[in-house]
């Protein structure tokens, strides 16, 4: 593994070239006071916007602003990732912080005006100033919420009571952050010290299972002494949304998170329903894990210690990339193209170095490129971090390039499909090309894993989501006892009759933070069956699947996701997409268990 205990020591070509947005601070402020400027004038046609000569005025200054403010967000953003302890890169993120406020309060007018015009209103000044035309399609998704606007008074009221609304989460945000004091383990010396999550994601996949049980145990135990605070705080969230979805006249809280995407809620309630029916072999799994693992009784604390251990092989960098290029090379010339000059035109900052942010992302910024940070080890791991990451930066790359700036960005909705369809590529390539045995059963065991926690993991979420959303739209009482009587029920619904179960499992709902940002995580879900069935037709050879996805990576937001997806063939209104993922799920669980 390559480490460098300084950022000067990394090689030039393994580093971000950060001038390729701005040379200097200098130029980086220019920016700053351009979008200040502009932010002061769009704040002069707050009652001024009267005909489509002044409606397109107003949206074409906004667009020229948001082109800046996102480069100036950008280079504070990656400055301080490189070094979060560079004092003088924190300063910068403030003051970008800071712009961003003050452009958000100089536009906030608009749309309440906007969905006070009557469409009549907004068809004439469309087809008074011609090139409107450029702005008409989000003109006209954005009057989409007109019927669920409120009278401006009432507007204004619910304006004065976001924060108020959003306790529930910020409350919840600081309780399991910052408060939340875990129970005591034993270190590697015999010391008592206290758990740390970072200590727990270690513990819990530990090959010695007393190691695991006291991880799992001093893990759960202030989510069990905070069961009613949490539940209670929980039950506020969830009748803050059905209230507000009430109050905007929506036909349910699911209707009204989904409406923004155009989801029907018969997608959402599908996906559910097919993931149940295919449930036997996660079934089929759990018993596996239990053979594997040698155990009288699977628990809940047995479900993430390796059951093949991570191959020690050392994968540099240049390997690793070499192998993306010829795992991907079923997407096109065009494609491994451009791919391999992102390695070569800096886009990329590889490695990890003191003070740098963990993880790893990507972020496309229009107009320039995209820049994608990760942490390489130089392991197997990372390779997958790396062709995952590269999927998001290509999608980046062609929806910028081929769109313009107003339907760039790709929604949340099919966000993870190009990684996903990298990921499941890279997999294949590698179980094609390896002949060692141990290697072969490593890489099924990491797709059915990824698949447990991507797909089913996630439904078993959006599952308890929608439950505890309809229970409150029915007034039924939302209390600790019925969270945890639900989150149980459906934890042996989807895990299956092989899992003995702990007092413990009842209460993993309250450490979930996903629950107070409602109906998301399901497409997660939604996101991997699509590029699952999009890339075996494609490693099947479908020219007419390849074309049409090249085109889906071009598209950004030109239309709603659901459309966007069934141009590759891929109609999440029917249960076909989760049915053949599952196919495939079913197979490689065979497959592991010959292995």
């Amino acid at each position: 593994m390559t480490t460098h205990e300084k950022r000067e020591d990394v090689p030039k070509q393994e580093k971000w070239d950060l001038t390729d947005l701005y040379t200097s601070e200098d130029d980086w402020q220019k920016d700053v006071d351009d979008v200040l400027a502009i932010a002061n004038e769009l704040n002069d046609y707050d009652g001024n916007i009267n005909d489509g000569a002044s409606l397109f005025a107003f949206l074409k200054k906004q667009e020229e602003m948001v082109y800046k403010l996102q480069h100036v967000f950008a280079y504070t953003m990656f400055s301080s990732d490189i070094d979060t302890r560079d004092s003088r890169a924190q300063q910068l993120k403030a003051k970008a912080s800071q712009t961003g406020v003050k452009v958000s309060e100089a536009t906030a007018f608009f749309m309440p005006f906007l969905l006070t015009l009557d469409e009549a209103t907004l068809e004439q000044y469309i087809q008074e100033e011609e090139k409107l035309g450029y702005f008409e399609n989000t003109l006209w998704k954005s009057f989409r919420y007109k019927p669920y606007v409120l009278s401006k008074e009432k507007e204004e009221l619910l304006s004065q009571l976001g924060e108020s609304l959003s306790a529930p989460a910020d409350t919840y945000n600081m309780l399991n952050n910052a408060d939340i004091p875990f129970g005591n383990v034993t270190d590697e010396d015999g010391n008592e010290v206290q758990l740390t999550r970072g200590m727990y994601s270690k513990r819990i996949e530990d090959e010695d299972r007393d190691v695991r049980i006291e991880a799992y145990r001093a893990y759960y135990k202030p989510y069990v002494e905070l069961n009613n605070t949490i539940a209670t705080n929980l039950a506020a969230e969830v009748k803050t949304n059905t209230t507000l979805a009430k109050i905007r006249g929506h036909e349910s809280a699911l209707s009204q998170s989904l409406f923004g995407d155009n989801i029907p809620v018969d997608v959402y309630e599908n996906l559910l329903a097919a993931a149940k029916n295919n449930i036997q072999p996660l079934h089929d799994y759990t018993a596996i894990r239990k053979e594997k693992l040698g155990v009288d009784e699977l628990r809940q604390y047995d479900l993430n210690v390796p059951l093949v251990p991570e191959m020690k092989v050392d994968i540099s960098y240049d390997e690793a990339y070499d192998t993306m290029l010829a795992a991907l090379a079923p997407l096109g010339g065009e494609y491994i193209e451009v791919l391999r000059e992102f390695r070569d035109k800096r886009y990329i900052d590889v490695r990890e170095t003191p003070g740098k942010k963990s993880g790893a992302y990507n972020m496309g910024v229009y107009g320039i490129h995209p820049f994608v940070l990760l942490n390489h080890n130089d392991d197997l791991s990372s390779q997958f971090t790396l062709v995952h990451e590269m999927g998001h930066a290509m999608h980046s790359y062609f929806s910028n390039k081929h769109q313009p700036q107003i339907t760039a960005n790709y929604r949340i909705f099919v966000a993870e499909v190009a990684s996903t369809v990298n990921e499941v590529l890279l997999i294949q390539h590698l179980l094609k090309e390896t002949e060692d045995p141990k290697m072969r059963k490593y890489l099924l065991n990491h797709f059915i894993e990824q698949f447990k926690g991507t797909f089913f993991t996630q439904v078993m979420f959006a599952d308890f989501e929608k439950q505890t959303h309809e229970r409150a739209e029915a007034e039924e009482p939302l209390d600790a006892n019925s969270l945890n009587e639900l989150y149980e029920s459906l934890f042996r619904t989807y895990h299956g009759p092989t899992l003995v179960f702990d007092d413990e499992v009842k209460y993993g709902w309250s450490r979930i933070p996903h629950f107070y940002r409602a109906f998301y995580v399901y497409q997660y879900a939604t996101g991997f069956v699509s590029a699952i069935d999009i890339a075996m037709r494609i490693l099947d050879g479908d020219e007419e699947t390849l074309n049409n996805y090249l085109q889906f990576l071009r598209s950004g937001s030109e239309d709603f996701p659901l459309g966007l997806l069934k141009k590759t063939g891929v109609d999440l209104t029917t249960s076909a997409p989760v049915d053949n993922a599952m196919k495939m799920f079913s197979d490689t669980v065979d497959a592991f268990k010959k292995a």
